[in-house]
């Protein structure tokens, strides 16, 4: 789903970007909820940043990236954690490209992403190569998304990805209850 946002392109820079684990919903203009096989996942675009809200098996993980006031976690490159029975991974990078290549990347992604049943993006009225784009996914136990965050202004494009198993049991968990064998007779 592509949209144009309702709000104004705000001079933000690609290092202003923080990521945060465990936030409360925030104010989004836009958003999309999804069922990824009995996941619920929330899209959320909150200008030149996102939020997505997981919601699996009564356990909830918000992850937000966004130009917050006050934080103290910058964007990080890579993030591993365990939350309960998840693993969270999150891996971030900016991409520094030409105002030719810059264009030619937001249309290509743009494009990529509105025409995907599972794809939110929104772009600034004024500024098409200005926007913030997301894409999710689930497959076995893994639930993704990545997502693109356009700065035109400087050439840069901050890339995330992000990735939740749900832990297997343990092995002693899962196997069947010993039967009792009965002799033959």
């Amino acid at each position: 789903m592509l949209t144009t946002l309702k709000t104004a392109y705000s001079d933000t820079r690609a290092a202003d970007l923080a990521w945060e684990l465990g936030r409360e919903p925030v104010p989004a203009l836009a958003v999309l909820d999804l069922d990824l096989a009995g996941a619920g996942l929330q899209l959320r675009l909150l200008g030149a940043s996102h939020q997505v809200i997981l919601e699996e098996r009564g356990e909830v993980c918000s992850e937000t990236v966004a130009c917050m006031p006050g934080s103290s976690t910058p964007l990080p490159l890579g993030v591993s954690k365990r939350l309960g029975a998840w693993e969270y991974e999150f891996a971030a990078r900016v991409e520094t490209l030409t105002r030719n290549s810059f264009a030619g990347r937001a249309q290509e992604l743009l494009a990529l992403v509105a025409d995907h049943p599972n794809g939110l993006a929104g772009t600034f009225p004024g500024s098409p190569n200005a926007f913030t784009a997301m894409l999710a996914q689930r497959d076995e136990n893994h639930v993704r998304w990545r997502t693109w965050h356009a700065y035109p202004q400087e050439g840069r494009l901050v890339v995330t990805r992000t990735r939740i198993r749900v832990r297997m049991p343990a092995a002693r968990e899962i196997q069947p209850a010993a039967r009792e064998i009965q002799p033959c007779g």
